[in-house]
């Protein structure tokens, strides 16, 4: 614990050492440089990580700011990755209603720690509810987010171009990548697997980017960033399919099931194939089912 009295010099120390700054919720600061990460809660709990905290602690932390006071170093939780790194998923993929939305989330040290705190995991296992109240709190603790949602009339004119979904999505979640990688120079990248490595690798490959350290698994939403990207992606998937339920007066069910095939019948008959092509995605199979 840090004492009051220390902030004010702790904070000003921070700045001419070459830390950067930035305001997190329940916190004085998180301020960071290469390899270390120092953040001061109001709780005026002090949390020091990285590969250079012994030697921040030892040569500046006891002698210039702690004193007498007692420190303590927290347990790392070793199944948690907290290196700086980029995350991306995507929701939509299999809705025929809705559009497509790829997120992507950077986060590292002390922020990720947060992000397991507040309770961020697979958004497959979570409600809508719960997902909206979480990518509120996601948003506030990592500024460098990037969401693209692609509306259904939009989608259905890219895929006719790229004619094939999986090219699709790694146009998408190419963007989302360089343009957090522009943002932040992080060149560590997770990603759910969805196709061949070479899918991605070549659709970056056409922006330009290079990326070192790309990592593409299944089930890649065990990494707590990639879970905080799924989570923006549901709600940015979820949001834009309230707005088209709004839009069309009527309930759109999400998947692709029968009664998914029903409610599409209705509104094909009803507004027809100029109307439908902004709901929903006409590459499906469904569609040869209503369209017929």
């Amino acid at each position: 614990m840090l004492d009051a009295s220390k902030v004010e010099k702790l904070t000003s120390d921070l700045v001419d050492q070459g830390f950067e700054l930035t305001v997190l919720p329940h916190t004085f600061f998180s301020a960071k440089k290469k390899e270390l990460s120092c953040t001061l809660y109001k709780s005026l709990k002090l949390v020091v990580q990285g590969k250079k905290s012994k030697e921040f602690i030892e040569f500046y932390l006891e002698p210039e700011v702690l004193g007498s006071f007692s420190h303590s170093i927290p347990e790392t939780d070793t199944s948690l990755d907290t290196s700086a790194h980029i995350g991306v998923d995507e929701a939509g993929k299999g809705d025929f209603f809705g559009p497509l939305c790829i997120a992507g989330l950077f986060a590292e040290g002390s922020t990720i720690i947060e992000l397991k705190k507040i309770g961020v995991k697979d958004s497959k296992t979570m409600s809508d509810k719960t997902i909206a109240k979480l990518a509120i709190e996601i948003k506030k603790l990592c500024p460098h987010h990037e969401i693209i949602t692609i509306m259904p009339l939009k989608y259905n004119q890219m895929y006719a171009s790229f004619k094939n979904l999986n090219s699709l999505l790694a146009w998408g979640h190419a963007t989302v990548i360089a343009n957090l990688v522009q943002k932040t120079s992080c060149q560590n990248v997770i990603l759910d697997k969805f196709a061949n490595d070479s899918v991605v690798l070549y659709a970056l490959k056409k922006k330009g980017i290079a990326i070192p350290n790309l990592t593409q698994k299944t089930k890649a939403e065990q990494d707590l960033v990639v879970a905080g990207a799924s989570i923006l992606a549901r709600h940015a998937f979820c949001d834009s399919m309230e707005r088209l339920e709004k839009k069309m007066g009527v309930s759109l069910p999400k998947g692709a099931s029968s009664m998914t095939v029903a409610t599409a019948k209705k509104i094909y008959k009803e507004s027809g194939p100029e109307i439908f092509m902004q709901i929903a995605k006409t590459h499906f199979k469904t569609f040869e089912q209503i369209s017929m």
